[in-house]
């Protein structure tokens, strides 16, 4: 009797469920009371998505990218995005050899299983396209050549959304490519006095020891793509997308790129529950992270104080949920 496909995939989410909570637990180590931000920015990286965490100075952004990347062992490349950097300096060269009379390919940062951007939003317009073909192709070409990436392969991107001087605002066909846009906050009273005590024992750089390696990332990213999403909750996901097309106060709405992605961040969540189905909450849950940055309300909106995440919240609110819809 052949073994049935759901039977398997409940067991393989089940250990999803539990190395996810070791994830987790271990980036909490270095990021004080944000468990919310933690889990969403695992379940990203675990969708085979691209993260984009903006926030304002020194709330910890890049120490929950470093987290993120050194939770798994994979190699780690850090890209400080300035003005003067060039596509060159993020993708490789090709260098002459006099010696053997021919031009070698000396990779760039982005040869790594986790890129960390730091402030990308610094760079120029040309060197952030140089980031589009490998963010959504996992290659770079070079001289017609295409070289692939390691896999597998993040971006975690950092922004500053305050200090314009001096920096380029990140085109929509760049924001598209990324799965997430996280904003961390401010931490409480309590989680601030214990990254105070973590500074003055000098354990605010401890490198975090992998809880899985590349090849088991690699698999749960596999068991996530393979979490059901059934007919009802696939029209819930074309409906919410094609809501936010036909708003009045939207000049470009949530792409197909988007609802892919929507789909993708909702199995990785269910996942992570353990899960082998993807319930509409799971949907309405993500929906406020993956969304938002993919729309642009039109200028008249805009000067109204009308955002993408307030568009999302309406649509959320407006579009009926069939509560039989399972997967």
């Amino acid at each position: 009797m052949a073994a049935d496909p759901d039977d398997a995939i409940r067991q393989q989410v089940g250990g999803f469920q539990n190395e996810f909570e070791k994830l987790v637990s271990n980036v909490e180590h270095v990021m004080k009371g944000k468990p919310d931000v933690v889990r969403l920015a695992i379940t990203c990286m675990l969708a085979d998505g691209h993260l984009l965490i903006e926030d304002v100075p020194g709330v910890g952004k890049t120490s929950l990218a470093r987290a993120l990347a050194e939770t798994i062992d994979g190699s780690l490349q850090r890209i400080q995005f300035t003005p003067d950097l060039l596509p060159t300096d993020v993708t490789g060269v090709q260098i002459y050899n006099q010696g053997e009379n021919t031009f070698e390919f000396h990779e760039g940062p982005v040869f790594a299983n986790v890129v960390v951007a730091d402030e990308i939003n610094r760079a120029s317009p040309k060197t952030q396209a140089a980031l589009l073909e490998v963010m959504e192709e996992h290659q770079v070409t070079v001289d017609g050549e295409p070289r692939p990436v390691p896999d597998p392969f993040i971006v975690l991107a950092t922004q500053n959304p305050i200090e314009l001087d001096g920096t380029y605002e990140l085109p929509e066909a760049q924001l598209d490519r990324f799965l997430m846009r996280l904003h961390i906050g401010y931490p409480d009273a309590v989680a601030e006095m214990e990254i105070l005590d973590q500074h003055e024992k000098r354990w605010d750089r401890t490198e975090l020891a992998p809880v899985v390696n590349t090849a088991r990332f690699a698999q749960m990213t596999r068991i996530a793509d393979r979490v059901h999403v059934g007919p009802l909750v696939k029209e819930y996901l074309v409906t919410l997308s094609n809501a936010t097309r036909i708003r009045p106060d939207v000049r470009i709405g949530v792409s197909p790129r988007g609802t892919i992605s929507l789909a993708n961040a909702s199995r990785a969540w269910a996942a992570s529950n353990g899960r082998h189905f993807v319930a509409p909450d799971d949907i309405r849950l993500m929906a406020p992270h993956v969304l938002p940055h993919r729309i642009v309300v039109t200028p008249e909106a805009e000067l109204r104080g009308v955002t993408g995440n307030a568009v999302i919240n309406e649509v959320l609110s407006q579009t009926p949920v069939d509560e039989t819809a399972r997967g």
